[in-house]
């Protein structure tokens, strides 16, 4: 077990320096997943064959001096994310004979890096609220959270060291605090959707899971850039994720704790659990209340999400209708009503808030806001309420959820710190500061 509580970070030099194998390494993992596995129910697809043959072939690379960034790394994927060796089922029966032809761009990017596809977890259904199977492995009487409910689970229990997933709402960061591990939603537009079902295309933002904050750079670095086959991509330069995690920031950050319009919605061992962190960061906080008009974006968000899911989800809705949970048969029946006057009207609202944001960070380092409204809740039929990721979901900031609070029951809460865009490293820099601040 000591080699799978070992950071990935640590692998990758263990591996290049030849004390072990990527073999040995997966076979570790593959011995986890099967003492796990029945219990947690992360995975939709695994093949211990298929592992093994591509840490063989990993391994012979090494031998003639090939060595990639993730040389051998054991990654989960979640099951919305094209592959071309294995089945990619969305979460849906309905999906379970369509055949992926191709990688999308995530899983190239990581193969070229030297990883090792080990299978995909499980989503929800069509990554919206219907729970796959995955329990939560700190207590399975819970929800591990979702949409990527699989990816998180499975490196809370050190069945792999990092995994994938995908934010549309809530569904990178709530799972990471449920389960106690990191995740890291990046700026929208940083890694390339080419080949990952859609959900919404303003939405959509791919993230990443991992046991720590080096470990989650260290995977983002590999699937950051652009690609001409998801117009939505960035030119800008590729941030140092991996170098901005080990520096110290320049100043002692200020962190803005925004008293959002659904602070209600908070538990209070969390609240308790808040004004601790406040307190232990001596005055490097302000409280900050946000202009009116920011309460209306779960509603606009709403607006836009469930009017793509009534475009990007037609044909099942038509053909299949009767496969489908009722909360998506009612999400897209929600979005089919709204009016195109509507949906441009919240889709313009995004400038608007991000032109307010951009100012913002003149006075502020990050943002300091929970990850979600407490522990995961009792209970599989939901995946618990998303609110504290919307806003900056919708807006399409790079978000953390750092595993560093309690709550009554023992049970991990992320603590959640947002940036401006594109300011993904110094995000990074902030979380570490953090983390070395807040003693768990």
């Amino acid at each position: 077990m000591s080699t799978l509580k070992t950071s990935a970070v640590e692998m990758v030099q263990s591996l290049k320096k030849g004390e072990i194998t990527s073999e040995e390494l997966v076979k570790s993992y593959i011995e986890q997943i099967k003492k796990k596995e029945k219990d947690i129910g992360a995975w939709e697809f695994f093949d211990q064959e298929l592992a093994l043959a591509q840490a063989k072939k990993l391994d012979v690379l090494h031998q003639s001096g090939k060595h990639g960034d993730l040389h051998g790394i054991p990654v989960g994927i979640k099951d919305i994310f094209d592959t071309a060796d294995m089945p990619t089922t969305d979460g849906t029966e309905i999906h379970k004979k369509n055949l992926s032809w191709n990688d999308c761009t995530v899983v190239s990017k990581l193969k070229q890096a030297g990883a090792v596809i080990m299978g995909k977890t499980v989503t929800a259904e069509l990554a919206y609220y219907s729970p796959g199977k995955t329990k939560n492995p700190h207590d399975i009487t819970r929800t591990p959270g979702g949409s990527s409910s699989g990816s998180a689970a499975a490196v809370a229990s050190h069945m792999v060291p990092l995994a994938v997933g995908s934010q549309t709402n809530g569904s990178v960061i709530r799972p990471a605090s449920y389960c106690g591990v990191v995740g890291y939603k990046p700026t929208k537009g940083l890694i390339s959707r080419h080949l990952v079902m859609q959900v919404s295309r303003p939405l959509d933002q791919v993230g990443v899971f991992a046991n720590s904050i080096e470990d989650a750079a260290l995977i983002s670095e590999q699937l950051i850039g652009h690609d001409k086959q998801d117009p939505d991509t960035s030119l800008k330069p590729k941030p140092k994720l991996l170098a901005a995690s080990r520096q110290k920031p320049p100043m002692e950050p200020i962190l803005a704790y925004i008293k959002l319009p659904f602070m209600d919605k908070l538990d209070d061992d969390v609240m308790e659990g808040f004004n601790e962190v406040k307190d232990e960061l001596k005055g490097k906080v302000d409280e900050i209340e946000l202009p009116e008009g920011f309460a209306k974006i779960p509603d606009w968000h709403k607006i836009i999400m469930e009017s793509d899911m009534a475009r990007s989800f037609s044909d099942e809705y038509k053909k299949s209708k009767n496969k489908l949970s009722d909360k998506i048969i009612e999400a897209i029946e929600r979005g089919m009503k709204y009016t195109s006057v509507e949906y441009n009207d919240a889709l313009s609202q995004i400038d608007v808030a991000n032109t307010y944001f951009k100012q913002f960070f003149h006075d502020y380092d990050a943002i300091l806001t929970p990850s979600a409204c407490g522990e995961a809740p009792k209970g599989l039929k939901s995946t618990g309420n998303p609110i504290f990721c919307t806003v900056w979901t919708y807006c399409g900031m790079p978000c953390i959820s750092l595993p560093l609070l309690q709550g009554k029951n023992g049970l991990p809460v992320g603590v959640q710190l947002v940036s401006s865009l594109f300011d993904d490293e110094r995000l990074f820099r902030n979380a570490s500061w953090l983390a070395s601040k807040i003693k768990r």
